[in-house]
C-alpha cells in the first residue's frame, strides 16, 4: 500500500493523517509506503520515527511549468532552459514513482490523498494497481479554484474517487462521477481526560494562511474582547501571514487579549489548557483540529464553511455554528460560550461523547469493507 501526498513533512492536517493512517495501515498488516512530491520547508514534527518507508520525489517545491506570455518570450533562452530542466526532473520523478509502483507488485494499493499528486500518478506506470484518489476539501472549495479542473479531469480514471462526506459525494455524483464514495478522517486519540474547562481562554489551531481565517477570528474577537476583558485568545500556528496578521492584531487593538503561541506539536496539553475551540476556516475537509477538541471535552464554536464541518458538529447539540465568513455572528457564539459556563460543560461533554463515533476501529472498518469492495 502507497500513501501518496502533496509534501510527506508538511506542517497541516493533511500530512498529519497521511502518517495517521500509515501507523493504522501498518498496524493491520499492510505493508506501507508513504510517498511525497517533495519535501517541506515548514515541517510537521511526527510524534515518533515513522515504521515505514518515507520518500519524496524532489528535495523541494518542483517549479511550475513555464509558457511564454507574448511572441517575444519564446526568445527568452534562460526561461527556456529552466523549463528544458524541469522537464527532464519531472521524467526523473516520474520514472522514480514508476519504480516505487512496480515494487509494490501487482494489485497494490495506491490511495492519493490529495489532487495535485495525480498528475505525477497519470504519467507513471501504474499497471496492475488500484488507483483511490481523495480530496481534503470540500466540493464548493474546490469548485472555487484550479483543483476543480484538476479533478474533472483526473479524479474518472481511478477506481475508487473518495470525497469526507457523502454531501460531498453526492455533489461530485451530480457532476458525472460514477466512481465516488465517502470516506471521514478518524479521530486520532481520545485523552484519557477531558479539558477541566476552568481556564478562561479560547482556543484557535491550525495555519497561519488564508484558508483558516485567522483575519477573521481577530474581527470576531475585537466584539469579544471588550465584553469578555478576562479572557484570552491563544492562536497556535505558523504560516506564510503571520507578519500581517500580527500587523492587524495591533490595529484592532488586541494586543493585550490575544496570545501568539507559535506551532505546537502539544494539541492535547494546548487543549487542555482551553474552555472554547474555535475554528473561523474560509474552507475545510474534514477538520482533525474540531475532532480532537471535542474529544478533549471543549466546546466548539465554527464557521459551517463545509459538509465536513456540520457532520462533525450538530449545532445546538455539541457545539454551535456561525455562517460561513459571518464574523458577528461567530463573535455572538463566542460571547455565549465565554458567558456561560453550564452551557460549556453540557456542549463539551456532548462533543466528547458524540465525536467518538469516528474512532479509529470504525474508519479502520470502513476502509477495510472499501479494500474488500475493490478486490471483487
Amino acid at each position: 500500500m502507497i500513501l501518496l501526498a502533496n509534501a510527506t513533512d508538511v506542517l497541516g492536517g493533511v500530512t498529519a493523517w497521511t502518517h495517521q493512517m500509515a501507523r493504522l495501515f501498518g498496524a493491520h498488516g499492510h505493508r506501507v509506503q508513504v510517498v511525497g512530491i517533495h519535501e517541506a520547508e515548514l515541517k510537521l514534527i511526527l510524534p515518533e520515527p515513522p515504521a515505514y518507508p518515507v520518500t519524496a520525489l524532489y528535495p523541494a517545491h518542483p517549479p511550475t511549468p513555464w509558457r511564454p506570455r507574448s511572441p517575444l518570450g519564446h526568445f527568452d533562452l534562460l526561461a527556456r532552459r529552466r523549463e528544458s530542466a524541469r522537464v527532464a526532473a519531472k521524467r526523473r520523478a516520474v520514472a522514480h514513482l514508476s519504480e516505487i509502483f512496480r515494487a509494490a507488485g501487482p494489485g497494490a494499493l495506491v490511495i492519493v490523498t490529495q489532487v495535485w499528486p495525480m498528475e505525477w500518478v497519470l504519467e507513471a506506470d501504474t499497471t496492475g494497481l488500484r488507483l483511490i484518489g481523495m480530496s481534503h476539501e470540500s466540493y464548493e472549495y474546490s469548485k472555487r479554484c484550479h483543483r476543480f479542473r484538476w479533478i474533472k479531469n483526473s479524479y474518472p480514471h481511478v477506481d475508487r474517487w473518495l470525497t469526507l462526506t457523502q454531501e460531498d459525494a453526492d455533489a461530485w455524483i451530480a457532476e458525472g462521477f460514477d466512481n465516488v464514495g465517502a470516506m471521514p478522517n478518524a479521530l486520532g486519540s481520545l485523552p484519557e481526560l477531558p479539558s477541566p474547562r476552568t481556564e478562561k481562554t479560547v482556543a484557535s489551531i491550525g495555519r497561519l494562511d488564508d484558508q483558516k481565517g485567522i483575519d477573521l477570528l481577530l474581527e470576531s474577537w475585537a466584539s469579544v474582547a471588550g465584553a469578555r476583558p478576562d479572557w484570552r485568545l491563544r492562536i497556535y500556528g505558523a504560516g506564510q501571514d503571520e507578519v500581517a496578521l500580527k500587523e492587524q492584531c495591533t490595529a484592532l487593538g488586541l494586543d493585550g487579549s490575544v496570545d501568539w503561541m507559535g506551532r505546537t506539536d502539544d494539541v492535547a496539553g494546548a487543549l487542555a489548557e482551553c474552555s472554547v475551540f474555535v475554528q473561523s476556516s474560509r474552507g475545510e475537509g474534514f477538520p482533525l483540529a474540531l475532532m480532537e477538541a471535542m474529544a478533549s471535552g471543549v466546546p466548539c464554536a465554527a464557521f459551517d464553511c463545509a459538509p465536513g464541518v456540520r457532520e462533525i458538529v450538530s449545532d445546538g447539540e455539541d457545539g454551535l455554528l456561525a455562517p460561513p465568513g459571518d464574523t458577528d455572528a461567530l463573535a455572538d457564539r463566542l460571547l455565549r460560550l465565554t458567558g456561560n459556563p453550564r452551557l460549556r460543560d453540557t456542549l463539551g461533554d456532548r462533543a466528547r461523547a458524540n465525536v467518538q463515533r469516528y474512532s479509529q476501529t470504525e474508519i479502520l472498518r470502513r476502509w477495510h469493507e472499501l479494500f474488500d469492495l475493490l478486490d471483487r
